[in-house]
């Protein structure tokens, strides 16, 4: 998959708390006229995926099943386009106009569920303990939605590269060190046959820059907060941790190992042989295997002290507060989270499914398949993005300050600046409670 797709799997980066919740936009939304949505058997669910042919197809394919299962209820999509889907979400709720089931970027669950646009999923505990955990979105004890899919992060090469400088393959449980990557990296750059030794795709815009950064922060020792009472970034996106992140990410521009702005389509330059390694996401397998077949790896991404981490957490599914018939509403929640939905929009998408009784349905990610790495990732090294309703806020805030970075921006101060601002957010807000 190209990127253009990718980025309805790692959220968009619209960002719910700083939108303005003008009637045009909900009017562009195509909102109901009523504010009590969901009256008279129809309900009517929202999406992004006006622009993903894969994910519509799948998710109606679920709609047209469960309103064939029964004449109670029927779900009515629409599909926006993405760029436009949040912030006609946020309107909606302002006007109390949210329809009764709705799509939600994963790391803005809990600023949704906070906001009161989400309702708690009830009598579902026991089918999603068998979801991974990252596709679960969770706040305050509460689940309100479910993603049939996540991602993972891995470093894309070639058996015969590595092989060709000496390079040893890292595995799942002996992953690079911080010092072998980089000796790996300085390798393939003097060899000179590679304009990047590595590309890890600085091109890409909004949610992507803490969905594939923040993770190396934390394999540091470091985070985008503290995680204990999401009071303050204090000490862990400014402490020695996160200094020594910062200025490891700014060595790879000074150093040549990577393209302080990468090109637009990270993966083919890859393909094209511009590119040693790159960073990125597995919705890159099916373009590089159709390239280079069985000399493809997927190889874990690197430990940077803290173990490998790679970032949780993609589109999932939930129900608004002001639904007016939420018993709906969740019947039809219950049905679309059978393992036999999870396989197919996986599989549509190509993405890794969110259950071991699903992945045993989609081929390749059956015990022993070539993808089945992709879902041992997923299950050993994600990390959710804080769950704290600042998100939103946090992302601007690192996504400036890695960009600040990379152009050369001193590390301590421009972290300093970053806590200063997430932490002013925070209390500001009451810390959300």
């Amino acid at each position: 998959m190209k990127h253009t797709s990718t980025t309805k799997r790692i959220a968009v980066g619209l960002l719910a708390a700083a939108l303005p919740l003008t009637m045009a936009a909900c009017g562009k939304g195509g909102s109901s006229s009523s504010t009590d949505e969901g009256g008279g058997g129809e309900l009517t669910m929202w999406t992004h995926n006006a622009g993903n042919k894969a994910e519509l197809g799948a998710i109606t394919a679920i709609v047209n099943d469960y309103n064939a299962s029964q004449s109670k209820y029927k779900v009515k999509i629409q599909a926006f386009p993405q760029d436009s889907y949040n912030q006609s979400v946020v309107a909606a709720a302002a006007s109390k106009k949210l329809p009764c089931i709705l799509d939600i970027d994963g790391p803005n669950v809990p600023n949704w569920a906070w906001a009161g646009y989400l309702a708690p999923l009830e009598g579902l505990d026991d089918t999603l303990s068998k979801y991974l955990p990252s596709v679960l979105g969770k706040y305050a004890d509460k689940t309100y939605s479910y993603g049939y899919y996540d991602v993972a992060l891995v470093m894309v090469t070639r058996k015969t590269i590595l092989d060709k400088f000496d390079i040893r393959i890292p595995t799942t449980d002996q992953p690079w060190t911080k010092d072998e990557f980089t000796a790996a990296l300085k390798k393939i750059k003097d060899s000179g046959e590679f304009a990047n030794p590595l590309d890890i795709a600085t091109s890409f815009t909004g949610e992507w820059w803490p969905y594939a950064y923040s993770p190396m922060l934390q394999s540091f020792g470091g985070d985008l907060i503290n995680r204990d009472d999401y009071k303050s970034a204090e000490g862990v996106l400014n402490g020695p941790d996160a200094v020594a992140w910062a200025t490891w990410f700014r060595s790879l521009v000074t150093d040549g190992l990577v393209p302080l702005k990468s090109g637009a389509d990270p993966a083919k330059d890859f393909i094209n042989g511009k590119t040693g390694i790159l960073y990125n996401g597995t919705w890159t397998a099916v373009d590089t295997r159709k390239a280079f077949g069985a000399d493809t790896l997927f190889l874990p991404v690197p430990d940077f002290g803290n173990g490998p981490k790679i970032g949780g957490g993609s589109w999932q599914w939930g129900v608004s507060q002001n639904c007016s018939d939420p018993a709906g509403a969740m019947d039809y929640m219950k049905f679309a989270a059978q393992d036999k939905y999870v396989a197919s929009v996986a599989r549509d998408t190509n993405n890794i499914p969110a259950t071991d009784a699903a992945a045993a349905q989609v081929k390749g990610y059956e015990e022993g398949g070539e993808n089945r790495i992709f879902l041992d990732y997923a299950k050993k090294f994600a990390l959710l993005r804080p769950i704290t309703p600042g998100y939103p806020f946090i992302a601007t805030e690192f996504t400036k300050t890695a960009q600040d970075i990379l152009n050369g921006a001193d590390p301590k101060q421009a972290l300093d600046s970053a806590v200063k601002n997430i932490d002013a957010n925070q209390k500001s807000n009451g810390y959300f409670q």
